[in-house]
């Protein structure tokens, strides 16, 4: 995912344009929008001279998309001595707008993208938007945001990120290091969080029989295309090993998902 607020949409476009033609058309890039953080502290190493000027709402993302699809970015185009100008970014990458994600923690930023034509990446954080639950419910609301993005996308690809933690093949010492991990963050899962009323999912951990139970119980995950099982950032080399296993060789199958050839 990238913050698009740290860059600018025509330098990006050609960035991610490059590696896509570099990668055979491979680059699934994620974008979200909205000051960088801490901005009262960065705005001036970032934008010494155009902090007020910077706008970092969806326009900052049409922008990208205009570019991207290969729309003009100059009125000039031609040659000048020995140097031909284009009046697109180059290189220009088909295909590569279709693979741009948009990610939203809200029904509106859900049908924003809808109605641009990204495809939507929906995470284990969700908005409660204005006349929300009195009881939130983090997968009913994320099943919502997915409903009303797909309404306006038919054929847009709808990617779920969660915190996943599989024990199937843990150490007694890793479940209880994952199981307390995963108690400390529970709080901020039972009411909207700070001004902004965002709203945690709760991590999800056990063997994978009782994930895939869980996940297939989940209604945000029931309506998605794809997940990206987020790990915790704070786990030792032996943890993540021992994850990332039981993620490709219990849960994957699990969830009926095979290795390719």
């Amino acid at each position: 995912m990238i913050p698009l607020g740290w860059e600018n949409p025509l330098r990006l476009a050609e960035d991610l344009a490059t590696v896509d033609v570099l990668s055979g058309g491979r680059l699934n890039p994620g974008i979200s929008v909205g000051p960088p953080l801490h901005w009262d502290d960065v705005r001036g190493a970032l934008y010494p001279d155009t902090a007020d000027a910077e706008d970092f709402s969806y326009a900052r993302v049409e922008r990208l998309l205009r570019f991207v699809r290969g729309q003009h970015a100059t009125l000039f185009r031609g040659r000048e001595g020995i140097e031909e100008w284009s009046d697109r970014v180059e290189p220009h990458s088909p295909g590569l707008a279709d693979r741009l994600w948009y990610g939203g923690a809200s029904r509106r930023s859900a049908e924003w993208a809808g109605d641009h034509g990204m495809n939507f990446l929906t995470s284990s954080v969700v908005k409660i938007d204005a006349g929300g639950f009195q009881r939130p419910d983090f997968a009913r609301i994320q099943a919502e945001q997915i409903t009303a993005y797909r309404e306006r996308h038919p054929h847009g690809r709808v990617s779920q990120g969660l915190v996943v933690i599989p024990t199937d093949s843990a150490s007694p010492d890793q479940r209880r290091r994952y199981q307390e991990y995963v108690e400390a963050r529970l709080p901020r899962t039972r009411e909207p969080q700070g001004s902004a009323q965002l709203l945690f999912s709760p991590d999800l951990i056990g063997t994978s029989d009782q994930l895939a139970e869980q996940l297939h119980a989940h209604a945000g995950y029931q309506l998605v295309d794809e997940v990206a099982f987020a790990l915790p950032f704070s786990f030792e080399p032996d943890d993540y090993l021992q994850l990332l296993t039981d993620l490709a060789e219990r849960l994957g199958p699990a969830l009926g998902w095979s290795r390719a050839d």
